[in-house]
């Protein structure tokens, strides 16, 4: 007769990551046990082995979890009837609302993802890939007369995008939601009508 599954199942699983998130990203992957994370749980290593096979299945579900769920949540926007202009705004302020919070797993998704196998990098990239790709079908409805067939000037206009998000990100760790939506506004502004159009 199988093991029945406990009433605090899923609740220990996302303790486990959490507190696995936060000694990985402190101590490094590699400067961390299964027996470091057990304590920090409070409960036995043996128990750790209940619900993962080792640390690189811990890791694995960090990253699947957030990469996966971010993904979801920015290409699952229900953005219909907008204009592409506000299609761009609102999603760029999702990104950095769902940024809020993940400190740690945002630090392994930059240090730590080559730990895993190729097979499970492949399948976190494709999931940067799909956020990189919605954020560039964006952009382009906004200015298809500039990036719609210039491949090499779309990603870099999609990756500079990016990479005022993620200094935000970087240098506003403590920033509230209003705040946040604030600078996701001024980013849209700041790609549609330049520096005078703020």
């Amino acid at each position: 007769m199988a093991r029945p599954i406990a009433k605090d199942h899923d609740a220990k699983r996302q303790l486990i990551l959490n507190r696995a998130a936060q000694l990985f990203a402190e101590d490094g992957f590699d400067g961390t046990s299964v027996r470091r994370v057990a304590a920090a749980c409070e409960i036995s290593k043996a128990n750790i082995y209940h619900y993962y096979d080792g640390k690189d299945d811990i890791l694995f579900a960090i990253l699947d979890q957030r990469l996966g769920g971010l993904r979801d949540r920015i290409c699952g926007m229900d953005l219909s009837g907008r204009s592409p202009e506000e299609c761009l705004r609102l999603t760029l302020i999702e990104i950095l609302l769902a940024y809020q919070g993940a400190d740690h797993a945002h630090q392994l998704q930059a240090t730590s993802l080559r730990q895993l196998s190729t097979d499970r990098q492949a399948t976190l990239v494709a999931y940067q890939r799909d956020l990189v790709a919605h954020l560039s079908a964006l952009i382009t409805a906004v200015a298809p007369d500039l990036y719609a067939g210039d491949a090499a000037k779309l990603k870099a206009a999609t990756m500079s995008v990016f990479g005022m998000l993620n200094w935000y990100y970087m240098w506003n760790k403590k920033a509230d939601a209003a705040e946040r939506r604030d600078y996701g506004t001024l980013v849209a502004r700041l790609c549609m009508a330049g520096l005078r159009g703020l």
